[in-house]
Order: C-alpha cells, then sequence, then structure tokens
C-alpha cells in the first residue's frame, strides 16, 4: 500500500482479526482503478488502470505465511504472482483473479501461472477476452486444458458458474436487496469461496461447489451499502442464515403437499 491508505483503515482489519505481518507500506499512492457501469450491471468500462506502487512492488512473504495451505494469488502482475507462489512450499488450493489489463499486456505470463492453478476466477468478458471463445463453457474447457482443476466465472447479478473435468456446476445470485453496485462483489465472491475452503479437513467436488455458493452469499451483502461498510458490520451469524435461505432457494424436490396449485384458463 503506498502513504494514502488510512490508518484508520488498518484498524478496522486488526480488529477483524487479519494477519498484516505481510503488509508493507512505500512512499507513493496505493494501486488506483477506475471504471464506468451502465445500465447493464455485468459489463464495466475500464477508464483507468494506474499501478502506482504496485509497478516496484515484489511481495516477499514472511516466514511464518509460507506453510499456508490455501493461496487467493489476487489481480495483480501475474510475474508477481508467480514470485508469490514460488515461495509457498506446499499449498493444498492456489486459487488466482486477473482482468483484461494483465490478459492483453502479459498474456504469456499469465498463461504460465494459470498451469499452476487449482481455481482460476474469471467474468464473463475476461474469459472470452483469454480464449478468443465466445461461448462461456467452451472458453472454461479451453482453460482447464492448460493446468486448472476448475474454472469460476463469475456473471454479476447471474451468479456463477464452475467448470472441472468432471461436469459444469451452476450457482444463481441471490436475490440482492441492493442500492449501489461497485466492483466490490467480485473480490468478496473470492473471500467468501476461500474462506469456506480454508475452514474444510478435505477438499472435493462437493466442497468446491458450496464454496461456490458461500461466494455468491458473502458478495451479495457487499452490495448492501457503499464500499466495505456493510461487510465491516457483518457477522458469521448473518452468512450462515443467508447460506440457510440460499439452499431454500435452489432446493429441487420439496416435501408432499407444497405443490403450487396451477389454474388454466
Amino acid at each position: 500500500m503506498g502513504t494514502d491508505f488510512r490508518d484508520s483503515h488498518l484498524a478496522l482489519l486488526r480488529s477483524k482479526g487479519v494477519d498484516l505481518q505481510g503488509l508493507q507500506r512505500v512512499p507513493g499512492l496505493t494501486f488506483r482503478w477506475g471504471g464506468k457501469y451502465g445500465y447493464d450491471l455485468n459489463q464495466r468500462e475500464t477508464l483507468f488502470t494506474e499501478l502506482n506502487v504496485f509497478e516496484q512492488f515484489k511481495p516477499t512473504l514472511p516466514e511464518c505465511y509460507r506453510d499456508t495451505p490455501f493461496l487467493f494469488l489476487g489481480n495483480i502482475d501475474p510475474d508477481l504472482q508467480g514470485f508469490v507462489l514460488d515461495q509457498l512450499r506446499a499449498p493444498v488450493i492456489v486459487a488466482g483473479d486477473t482482468m483484461n489489463f494483465w490478459i492483453e499486456g502479459k498474456r504469456e505470463s499469465l498463461m504460465s501461472v494459470v498451469s499452476r492453478l487449482d481455481v482460476l476466477m474469471l467474468n464473463d468478458s475476461e474469459a472470452r477476452l483469454l480464449t478468443g471463445e465466445p461461448n462461456l463453457v467452451r472458453a472454461a474447457r479451453q482453460v482447464l486444458s492448460r493446468g486448472p482443476k476448475s474454472v469460476v466465472i463469475k456473471k454479476g447479478e447471474h451468479g456463477a458458474m464452475m467448470l472441472l473435468p468432471e461436469g459444469c456446476f451452476f450457482a444463481p445470485h441471490f436475490p440482492w436487496n441492493w442500492w449501489w453496485i461497485p466492483p466490490a462483489p467480485a473480490d468478496t465472491f473470492a473471500g467468501g469461496f476461500m474462506g469456506y475452503l480454508a475452514g474444510c479437513d478435505v477438499v472435493g467436488e462437493a466442497e468446491l461447489r458450496r464454496a461456490v455458493m458461500y461466494g455468491s452469499v458473502v458478495a451479495s451483502f457487499s452490495v448492501e451499502d457503499l464500499g466495505v461498510r456493510r461487510l465491516a458490520a457483518l457477522t458469521r451469524e448473518e452468512v450462515e442464515g443467508r447460506a440457510m435461505e440460499f439452499g431454500k432457494m435452489t432446493i429441487l424436490d420439496l416435501p408432499r403437499g407444497r405443490e403450487i396449485p396451477l389454474e388454466t384458463t
């Protein structure tokens, strides 16, 4: 982070139990991205990307981080993503994110990292840009052929799709009670996804499916207020409560007597 990052934000992270041993503050401005959303909230236009302190950043992990079993490589230079991954000894699950800036500017380096991932997360436009394939299922399968064990395509208000070699899983979005649509849901989805997996003793297809659901649930809270206000006040009980609502919303088989009468004319 740069010197413009507020101490009050650090205090918030500490209050939530976030380990900040690896955080570096250097002279300059923090990374900035600006974009514009139109009527279709699943589409965005990038207006600017300012690397700022990221441009010279070379993350060196503290020794206590190197045995972590779960790693999420956030949306940064793929050379740095690979550099971070090289420092871990034996991760169980490695997931990664990217964006059009790196797909267009550092494709070769990005694909080298992609080949080492267990999970790659993309949105619709990024999947199409990366593969040149308009069909999302074919795009995901093309990515799978490059090494990842699964591909998650985030579809905003239309949910999320996960492709595995054995098949496909789709989770609808939770009916958001939103009034604001920042770019935060995609990052929050990743946090919910990885957070769920980190609490599992083993990780198989069933756990990955539930992780997609938890990602969607946690992301649904982020659009209920501006910035991180809603997330800052969020409790585990609220997350689990909404997860139960999600389960009821998506269940296929109902007990007898619950049929909805259909009227014919």
